[in-house]
């Protein structure tokens, strides 16, 4: 028996694959993204690429002199490590009232969903005015966290709780609650229906409020200067260490603090997204 084959060679029962990527960039569409990538670049990548620069002007050993300083390098830590813990808390917190929100129906509802946003609309130093109000030295509540450590916890919890409430409300109201009770019918648990269904589905809106989270509280500053006193050591935040650079004429050092906070919230960016990958294609 014979084989026929085409004019290539190959055998004419096997076709040739090839891994193309379907594309449906007009030149409209072409020119739209090449405006895009121009206002993203200006408002954002030159920006970035201007304070490593800067970082680097010092050279290396500048650039190690300064995060290995024994006040920058607290202040990092108190940063991060609160804006990390904050995130955590935030990531069950706020699932729980977009959870609360959307699937349950009690009086003060609407006022509720107008509270959240608080944070939102508040100038930063004016929720930091509201925070020594509450609980400075003459706070109401008899709550006293002024120039503490907790008082930057507090700052941040503040701030960031909003972000993963309105990334998985919506999600969490698109959700077709047939699916949760064919499971049910079918003798799943509502541990079971929430970790192999809800959860894959809420995954990246959790990590994408997380990674805002994170975000908006390594870079805080007005909400909490008022509050923490910035005492060095103690409640010195990396932003307003970066500020005292600056106003020392020390921008290369600023630089290299701020190309430190990048390269750490890259990282945590990138994790969230392999975390919620993983949780997703296992539901």
């Amino acid at each position: 028996m014979t084989t026929t084959t085409v004019a290539s060679g190959r055998p004419a029962g096997k076709r040739s694959r090839r891994s193309t990527t379907p594309t449906n960039l007009t030149k409209a569409s072409g020119l739209g993204l090449g405006v895009a990538m121009l206002w993203f670049s200006l408002l954002v990548l030159i920006p970035l690429c201007a304070v490593v620069i800067t970082a680097a002007e010092g050279g290396w050993s500048n650039f190690w002199t300064t995060i290995t300083n024994e006040q920058t390098f607290s202040a990092i830590r108190l940063t991060v490590t609160t804006a990390a813990l904050v995130t955590l808390i935030n990531v069950f917190m706020g699932t729980l009232i977009a959870w609360v929100l959307v699937r349950d129906r009690f009086p003060g509802k609407a006022a509720l969903e107008v509270l959240i946003d608080i944070p939102f609309a508040l100038p930063t130093i004016v929720a930091g005015l509201v925070l020594l109000s509450l609980y400075g030295t003459d706070s109401p509540l008899g709550i006293d966290v002024a120039n503490q450590r907790s008082s930057v916890f507090l700052a941040f919890l503040f701030v960031t709780l909003p972000f993963v409430v309105r990334m998985v409300q919506p999600v969490l109201e698109e959700l077709e609650k047939d699916v949760e009770d064919a499971a049910a019918s079918l003798g799943a648990s509502k541990f079971t229906t929430f970790r192999r269904i809800i959860l894959p589905s809420l995954a990246p809106a959790i990590a994408a409020g997380a990674a805002l989270s994170f975000a908006r509280g390594v870079s805080e500053y007005g909400s909490l200067v008022l509050l923490s006193g910035n005492l060095p050591f103690q409640t010195e935040v990396v932003s307003v260490r970066i500020l005292g650079s600056v106003e020392n004429n020390n921008l290369a050092g600023a630089a290299s603090v701020a190309t430190v906070l990048l390269v750490i919230s890259l990282a945590v960016i990138v994790t969230l997204d392999i975390i919620q990958r993983k949780v997703a294609s296992r539901g």
